[in-house]
């Protein structure tokens, strides 16, 4: 007979899931924030979603990269499930970091920086990808089954 996990226990994979790849997705998107404020100021650029003029703009943006972060692991761990298939991973992290890319630009009159917002959204994603195939793999997250 097989025995399947309850759904609090489901649950409780996935906020730990959530919590991780929000942690890893909210220190990678803090630090390119500060990188990117600091090149505005040193290269003059006007680019308004480089800026960050206030302490309260900089928690605001990190409070929606950690939520956007605990999304993408509780979504990514249910895409997943148990299967090792490469084009579901990618696939996930393209679509949320497209996704958050363009958002970040919406309203915006495009230039070449823009795109450097998208690549950072989705490289902030595959960074908590990995954190989260690495929690997999050594079965700190079970996976979804």
């Amino acid at each position: 007979m097989i025995v399947l996990p309850s759904l609090v226990t489901e649950r409780i994979e996935s906020v730990k899931a959530g919590i991780l790849s929000s942690a890893v997705f909210g220190v990678m998107d803090g630090m390119i924030i500060l990188t990117n404020s600091y090149l505005a100021i040193e290269l003059e650029v006007n680019f308004q979603q480089w800026q960050i003029t206030s302490i309260i703009d900089f928690g605001w943006h990190l409070a929606i990269a950690f939520i956007s972060g605990f999304l993408f692991g509780v979504t990514y761990r249910y895409v997943i499930r148990g299967d090792r298939n490469s084009h579901l991973q990618d696939g996930a992290v393209l679509a949320f970091g497209l996704v958050r890319g363009f958002a970040l630009i919406e309203g915006t009159t495009l230039t070449p920086l823009w795109l450097l917002l998208v690549i950072e959204s989705i490289i902030s994603f595959a960074f908590a990808r990995f954190s989260l195939d690495f929690a997999l793999k050594f079965k700190l997250i079970k996976p979804f089954v």
